[in-house]
């Protein structure tokens, strides 16, 4: 078998507008994006999102769907972007990550999920000459410093001011 070392890495900064989360995963058939719909507005009547697959093969496409426009164009965006086949994003508004997380895991062409997330994403993208992959995520910033006291409780009140723990 041949092997080639030559590759290009790529840092892609995916844009995550203020109050919106996103899954970031990869699957493996064309049927990607209406399961993850189905998944998805099933969960909630008041999810907004918008969902973007890029095929690998064939017409390699990325083909987007969502009940949210504004949601399905971030997630085409973001896709286009990172350009990785097999690669998803889904933009979501009105629910939480955590809210939907195990229905797209579900779905049976989900392979993994690499994030899953409302802040500051950077996917590091390897290039050769036949198509682009994830090697890795950065997500967010890195710790500032270990929890007090007094943070441990600020966290537990938010948790329970947003309703996930009473």
């Amino acid at each position: 078998m041949k092997t080639k070392d030559l590759y290009r890495t790529h840092i892609v900064q995916v844009e995550i507008p203020e109050g919106l989360n996103i899954i970031f995963g990869q699957s493996h058939f064309a049927k990607t994006v209406e399961d993850l719909y189905e998944a998805l507005v099933t969960s909630s009547p008041s999810i907004g999102f918008g969902i973007a697959f890029c095929e690998a093969s064939q017409s390699r496409l990325i083909r987007c769907d969502g009940n949210d426009t504004e949601m399905t164009r971030h997630a085409c965006k973001a896709a286009f972007d990172v350009g990785c086949g097999h690669s998803f994003f889904i933009y979501l508004k009105n629910a939480f990550p955590i809210n939907v997380l195990d229905r797209v895991k579900n779905v049976q062409e989900v392979c993994h999920i690499y994030c899953a997330t409302g802040n500051a994403l950077q996917v590091i993208v390897a290039e050769t000459d036949q198509g682009r992959g994830v090697l890795s995520v950065i997500d967010g910033g890195a710790p500032l410093g270990i929890e007090t006291e007094e943070d441990k409780q600020i966290r537990e009140k938010f948790i329970r001011t947003i309703g996930y723990k009473k």
